[in-house]
């Protein structure tokens, strides 16, 4: 197991973490984070915190790992998740998913998008990735993109 397949850390939950969460492996990709109660359809999941970098920062550390966890604010600054202990970070991609990730002032929030059922992965549509369409999608859901 690479260092970046390791076990996660065990879930603390968090102020900003609204709902109970897991974290385990996921038929998507590697680990992946699964509801630990049931949620309500649209409502705060939780957020993720990370290390604020810039755009030119993280577009290098892109390019230097195989798994990434940034996301872009804006043209300027990013969040890096890689050393984040927040179980969100784990939320992986579908092209059907159960939740959206929301930036808000800075922040990373995830919003379930209908209920979602104790231990059914929470996912996101990552949308634009720096991969532009080379890294197969591995999500299996109907209408599957087939591709980030």
């Amino acid at each position: 197991m690479s260092a970046a397949e390791a076990a996660p850390p065990p879930v603390t939950r968090r102020p900003y973490q609204k709902y109970a969460v897991d974290v385990a492996p996921s038929t998507i990709d590697g680990h992946g984070v699964f509801a630990a109660e049931a949620i309500p359809e649209r409502v705060k999941i939780g957020e993720i915190r990370g290390e604020a970098i810039s755009v030119d920062e993280a577009r290098i550390r892109a390019t230097r790992h195989e798994r990434i966890m940034i996301v872009e604010l804006s043209p300027r600054r990013a969040i890096d998740f890689t050393r984040s202990d927040d179980p969100m970070r784990y939320t992986n991609h579908s092209c059907r998913p159960n939740a959206r990730l929301v930036l808000d002032n800075g922040r990373v929030e995830f919003f379930s998008l209908r209920a979602v059922a104790p231990g059914e992965e929470i996912t996101v549509d990552y949308g634009e990735t720096h991969h532009a369409g080379t890294l197969p999608c591995r999500c299996g859901a109907p209408g599957c993109r087939g591709a980030l």
